[in-house]
Order: C-alpha cells, then sequence, then structure tokens
C-alpha cells in the first residue's frame, strides 16, 4: 500500500520518518524526525546538532521499534 507524502517531505505523524537536508552555502543542515512506534518528535538545525538527532532516531526511535529493540 502507498501512502501520499507530504508536498515538503516533512515527517507527520500519518507518514512518520526522518528527513535531513543538508547546508548550503546560505542554509544551515535541517533534520527532523517523527517517530512511528511511540509518537516521539524532534527538529535540529546545524550538522553537529542533526548527526545527534540521526543518531537518536536510529538508536531509540524508527528502526529500533520496527526491530522488536526498546
Amino acid at each position: 500500500m502507498f501512502r501520499k507524502l507530504p508536498s515538503n517531505l516533512a515527517p507527520t505523524e500519518e507518514c512518520p520518518g526522518l528527513r535531513v537536508r543538508g547546508g548550503t552555502q546560505y542554509t544551515r543542515s535541517q533534520g527532523d524526525y517523527v517517530c512511528g512506534g511511540c509518537g516521539a518528535k524532534d527538529h535540529a538545525n546545524g550538522d553537529n546538532d542533526v548527526k545527534a538527532l540521526v543518531e537518536d532516531y536510529t538508536g531509540n526511535h524508527g528502526p529500533a521499534h520496527r526491530g522488536g529493540r526498546r
């Protein structure tokens, strides 16, 4: 079954997941997630904070819930 993705690809409660955008010359990198397992949400700006956000999501949320860990 296919789900309709939000127009800006930002994760939502209806379409949870992780989104990361790299920085450019004029903008900082950004990241967002919504966990489909527990509903947690987070947002980060800047390379170090986005890296920490991805580590948190992969270690404690999305994949962790799907794999039965937690």
